[in-house]
């Protein structure tokens, strides 16, 4: 099949090895022998695209958090990823404080083994950085684990202190990994949630008013000047802010490898859910937060000019009912996340329809860049001789409401529910074989496989 699919793109004249551009939304008419007769004449009598199946370089599946977990399994949230044209997710270890990143890196193996719809691969987060965990980082990056993400964030749980960064930095900087940094000034937040607080300010969007996008800007430049110290490359995830792009741009057009991605939620939602009534804005809360419309067109300008090369999801569920309403007196205990790893193919396909980026971006930025930057090219995130055959039809044509009635992802509720958008996923070969087809799920637990990981080709 995967070779029939390779030979269909070829002829159609749209792609090449190692190039990333799309099928322009050509009738590829694709011989796929798994398919019936009925299937095969509706795929050469309708218009679909083929693209290359997507990679979301951030999620949290079974995430603990806040006295809780993410409510996506591995098992439901690589399903819906499917269901939404991913057919590869790249997932976050914990290492526990006081423990090894053996160790966590072992309980997530345990979480994800034989429950995978798709394809997936680990990053480490560093919640402790000693001498032993400095030195671990070499051994993960033998194995296939080649990033390590760093908060400026989180006091007591997640925070790293600036030598504890550059430190882990410079480790990077010798074993070829990539530090990867959530970059808010955590301490200088955790007084403003203190202050906001004492004055009676409980309602969720005040979540996004104490993690102001200054404190998200501040951070962003400190971690890129400790990167230059160390002589090491950075990526910071989920930027939110204009400031914190200007961050990335400068640095950036003065020749350093600094790189960033920002989410769905930042460039299609704003701090108007976050002040939704009766509570609901609760399932806007995420960090770094919402942040004011404005902000979005800065977003925008910043993937079309590179200076943000990745749209992930930081996909991480909470159920609005039993989980987010564990802050509904205090916003600073609502569980920090949204769901998206069903939606973000769909909505960056949107940004096509709506003007804001090309095709050829799209399958840039959800395909081929997050497969470049953590090691995983050219097996995934390109359609080419010898990829896996990771591969979706597209319908760019379809319309279709976005709702939690209808999506996959174990949530209950849509961050956009009744959006209205033009495309659709049709069928999704994972490793050439179909896990969707033309909207029937056919895949299984476990047929997705562990996937080791090469250092970051955007350093080569």
């Amino acid at each position: 099949m995967a070779r029939h699919l390779l030979l269909a793109a070829a002829a159609a004249g749209r792609h090449r090895p190692g190039d990333a551009r799309e099928a322009g939304g050509a009738d590829v008419a694709v011989p796929v022998p798994h398919l019936g007769d009925h299937r095969r004449d509706r795929l050469r009598h309708r218009v679909h695209a083929l693209r290359p199946g997507g990679v979301d370089a951030h999620t949290h599946m079974e995430m603990p958090f806040g006295g809780t977990q993410a409510s996506d399994t591995f098992e439901t949230g690589t399903r819906a990823a499917a269901w939404g044209g991913t057919t590869t997710i790249v997932d976050f270890a914990i290492q526990s404080k006081g423990g090894s990143l053996r160790e966590g890196l072992d309980a997530w193996h345990a979480k994800a083994d034989g429950r995978c719809a798709v394809d997936y691969a680990f990053h480490m987060i560093m919640s402790d950085v000693t001498a032993a965990s400095l030195k671990e980082m070499d051994a993960l990056v033998g194995e296939g684990v080649t990033s390590f993400k760093l908060f400026t964030a989180y006091p007591g749980v997640f925070l790293s202190d600036d030598g504890q960064i550059l430190r882990a930095m410079q480790q990077a900087a010798s074993n070829g990994g990539l530090v990867m940094t959530h970059a808010e000034n955590g301490l200088a937040i955790d007084v403003l949630v203190e202050q906001a607080l004492a004055r009676g300010e409980r309602d969720p969007r005040h979540h996004g008013e104490v993690r102001n996008a200054l404190l998200e800007a501040e951070a962003t430049h400190r971690v890129i000047k400790l990167a230059q110290v160390a002589g090491a490359p950075v990526y910071v995830v989920h930027v939110s802010a204009e400031e914190a792009v200007a961050e990335l741009a400068r640095a950036r057009d003065q020749g350093l490898p600094v790189f960033g991605e920002t989410c769905p939620q930042y460039l299609f939602l704003s701090t108007d859910n976050l002040a939704e009534p009766d509570f609901e804005g609760a399932k806007y809360v995420c960090s770094t937060p919402l942040r004011p419309r404005e902000h979005q067109a800065a977003l925008w300008r910043g993937l079309r000019t590179d200076d943000l090369q990745v749209v992930s999801t930081d996909h991480c569920p909470f159920c609005f009912k039993g989980q987010k309403e564990l802050g509904r007196n205090d916003f600073s205990k609502i569980p920090n996340g949204m769901p998206g790893v069903e939606n973000r193919m769909d909505l960056l396909h949107q940004a096509v329809v709506d003007g804001h980026i090309s095709r050829r971006r799209w399958i840039e930025i959800a395909c081929a860049a997050p497969a470049r930057m953590f090691g995983l090219y050219p097996k995934k995130g390109t359609i080419a001789p010898g990829a896996d055959a990771d591969i979706v039809l597209y319908d760019p044509r379809a319309e279709q409401t976005l709702s939690a009635e209808t999506h996959h992802m174990n949530v209950d509720y849509s961050p956009y529910e009744g959006k209205k958008i033009t495309g659709r996923v049709r069928t999704v070969l994972s490793r050439g074989v179909p896990v969707i087809d033309g909207g029937r799920y056919t895949g299984r637990a476990g047929q997705g496989m562990y996937v080791p990981r090469a250092t970051s080709q955007y350093l080569d």
